[in-house]
């Protein structure tokens, strides 16, 4: 079963950025350093795009490779 592009970018969020939302984390590293801040907005908007233009059925294989990739190393 292929999950929705909804799913992947929710399950590719908690990977990622943990506990905290991501324009959070951006405004963390904002906060840190105008010019890191800037990259971080950057690099979550073209997070976002990927999710955006890549298929679900991609999106659901990179997911499960990640997930057996992390279970194989436990």
């Amino acid at each position: 079963m292929t999950i929705s592009k909804i799913e992947a970018k929710q399950l590719l969020e908690r990977m990622i950025f943990e506990q905290t939302y991501p324009q959070d984390w951006v405004e963390d590293i904002w906060t840190l350093s105008a010019v890191h801040g800037e990259n971080a907005a950057k690099l979550l908007e073209a997070f976002y795009a990927l999710i955006d233009i890549c298929p679900e059925d991609k999106l659901d294989n990179f997911l499960q490779s990640l997930m057996k990739e992390k279970l194989d190393n436990y």
